[in-house]
């Protein structure tokens, strides 16, 4: 009876371990504000009465499609996450996942993301989804450790989900869509660079390269900090100037585009690790804001 006992509070344990292991590997927290943004323009792309059940539909195959993209960026990487203090307990360098288990994983996921999205939501839409998958784990990722590009390849990816989501609400790509794939493109800019920045002595012990210019924590590297977060006042203006948002939404994108831009002019004075990590979470703040701006105000109009 004893032992009856701890074998079924082993094998309950056991299946817990595995589970945060398999929670761990998906990266929730990074999968959900990718899963945001996507459906942030799903419903700037949507008309008419919503239908819930579909939209609900194209979150969760939009987060199965993410979480084995992480894997993926996981699985290439999985020996260079020992070397740094940030990655060395995720799954795969602990060994609490095996390689073979990984790729089961992200096969499963992306395969039921692709499919469920192709045949339910719209087949552009999975398209891209696809497409995003691809460039971010098989080309984004072995770059980032050749050259500094790899920020300019990652940021393909990384502002496809407001237009993925746009696709899934219109089964087409129009100037608007591409409009929010472009807000978010240019905004990857200072959002890489600065955690880049904040990060930069664990990445080199990988080898990553993904500071600007020549890969250094300088003013140049702070320069195109700001000129790239200086250029998401003017393209936060367009969506009310094409008609499809209003000027609520304008005037919250300027402000907090404004204050974005105020936060790497004190990078460029300082040159500081507490600079760059200001604009890092300055970053995770500034897009939603105005997605979210963006939302609410085509409701309301």
């Amino acid at each position: 009876m004893i032992t009856e006992r701890i074998n079924g509070s082993f094998t309950i344990q056991y299946v817990f371990h595995k589970m945060k292991a398999y929670m761990d590997l998906l990266k929730l927290r990074l999968s959900l504000l990718v899963v945001f943004s996507a459906g942030m323009g799903y419903m700037l792309g949507h008309n008419g009465a919503m239908d819930w059940n579909r939209f609900v539909l194209f979150l969760i195959c939009g987060l199965l499609i993410t979480g084995a993209s992480n894997t993926i960026n996981q699985i290439i990487e999985k020996d260079l996450d020992k070397l740094m203090n940030r990655t060395c307990k995720r799954p795969l360098p602990t060994g609490r996942l095996s390689v073979n288990e990984a790729i089961w994983y992200a096969t499963l996921m992306g395969v039921a993301g692709f499919l469920l999205m192709a045949f339910y939501i719209n087949i552009l839409a999975a398209s891209l989804s696809l497409l995003s998958l691809i460039l971010y784990g098989f080309v984004y990722t072995p770059l980032k450790r050749v050259s500094s590009i790899a920020v300019l390849v990652g940021a393909f990816p990384g502002a496809l989900p407001p237009l993925i989501g746009w696709a899934a609400a219109t089964n087409g790509i129009n100037i608007e869509g591409l409009l929010l794939f472009g807000i978010q493109f240019i905004w990857q800019f200072p959002h890489f660079w600065a955690i880049a920045w904040v990060l930069d002595e664990d990445y080199k012990k990988a080898g990553f390269r993904l500071l600007p210019a020549e890969g250094e924590k300088n003013l140049n590297t702070a320069f195109q900090i700001m000129i790239y977060t200086l250029m998401l006042i003017p393209l936060g203006l367009i969506p009310a100037k094409l008609g499809y948002t209003g000027i609520n939404s304008a005037i919250i994108a300027t402000v907090c585009g404004s204050l974005f831009l105020m936060q790497t002019f004190y990078l460029m004075k300082e040159c500081s690790r507490k600079a760059a990590l200001q604009i890092m979470f300055g970053s995770f703040f500034y897009l939603p804001i105005v997605q979210i701006a963006f939302v609410l105000d085509k409701i309301v109009r």
